[in-house]
Parts: C-alpha cells; structure tokens; sequence
C-alpha cells in the first residue's frame, strides 16, 4: 500500500508539497491534501469520542469506524487505488438502520448537546460534513470513487444517530431547538 513512514522529520514538505503514497508530491495546500487532513481530523474527533463512556458494542464499532477511515484515506493517498469496500459503506448502513430503530420519532429539530459524549458525536459529524464536501471538490477536479463519498455521508448520518443514542446512554435525552425562544 504505498510508501511507509521510517523518519517523521524528513524535511522534504519545507517546500510546501508532501508525498503521496505513490511517490509523487503534491502542494500541501491541494484538494487531495485538504481531504485526506479533514478525514485525519474526523478520525481524530472519533478517537476522543472514544474516551467517553458508552456502549461495549458501540465502542467497538467505532474502532472499526476508524480503521475504515484509514483506508479511505490511503485511498486518497494513493491516486488510482481502490481501497475502501463497498462492503464497508454497506455495514454503515446497517448500523444506521439497527441504531435508528431504538430511538424515538424525532417531533423537532435539535440541538448539538446534551451529555458530553453525545457533543463530541456532533463534532464529529460536522468534521464528517466537511470531509464529505472537501471529497466533492476533490471530485471536480480529479477522479473520487462515490464510494468515499458515500461513506462519509453515511457515517455523517450514523454519527447524528449515535448522539441520540448517547444521550440515552446517559440517562437524558435530546436537546430540543425552541422556535423563537430569544424573540422576546
């Protein structure tokens, strides 16, 4: 798969381009980059997540979440290469159905909150938006398989219902948004 790191410093991104996986070099401020760091930081906001309190099981899940988020990044960092399965977008789904299926029928919009767990979930899914929306301007320019855009957009998806599922986890519920609450 690539290139593998031996030394961290090597020095040779002081002139504003890093390696890709295949050898080549990229600005580091080019789409491709932007992706892959945004991707990097969702898995860094799932790895937080992951200190908080909750489920065995969900735990696990998103461990396995974040396996997959290295390999649609080696995806990215490597131009050509398929590395992400569908497979792997069709177990998103099917925890979105599974974890959807014990909540309550959302009556309102609401807000990011409630335990700090379910907050770190909801930062998580904006990280995933953006990721998403920097992979769609990847796309305009150079080739993206939809399959990494369609993971991103289901775990955005997943991560909103997991805040939910969280907030239960710990004895509360969501946080409702009031129309007009400030109007006076």
């Amino acid at each position: 798969m690539g290139l593998r790191l031996t030394a961290i410093a090597t020095r040779t991104g002081d002139d504003g381009t890093t390696g890709l996986g295949d050898g080549s070099r990229t600005p580091k401020d080019s789409l491709r980059i932007a992706a892959i760091g945004d991707v990097d930081e969702l898995n860094s906001a799932l790895g937080l997540l992951l200190t908080e309190p909750m489920p065995a099981e969900l735990h696990e899940q998103l461990i396995g979440v974040q396996h997959d988020l290295f390999d649609l990044g080696g995806e990215l960092a490597i131009p050509g290469y398929d590395n992400l399965a569908d497979g792997q977008v069709a177990r998103l789904d099917a925890l979105l159905e599974h974890y959807n299926a014990t909540l309550p029928r959302l009556a309102e919009f609401i807000l990011p909150g409630g335990s700090r767990a379910a907050a770190l979930t909801h930062v998580a899914r904006t990280v995933c938006r953006r990721a998403e929306r920097a992979m769609v301007s990847l796309g305009h320019t150079e080739p993206v398989r939809p399959a990494l855009r369609q993971y991103l957009n289901r775990l955005s998806d997943l991560l909103f219902v997991l805040a939910r599922v969280l907030n239960r986890h710990a004895g509360g519920a969501d946080v409702q948004w009031q129309k007009g609450r400030n109007r006076g």
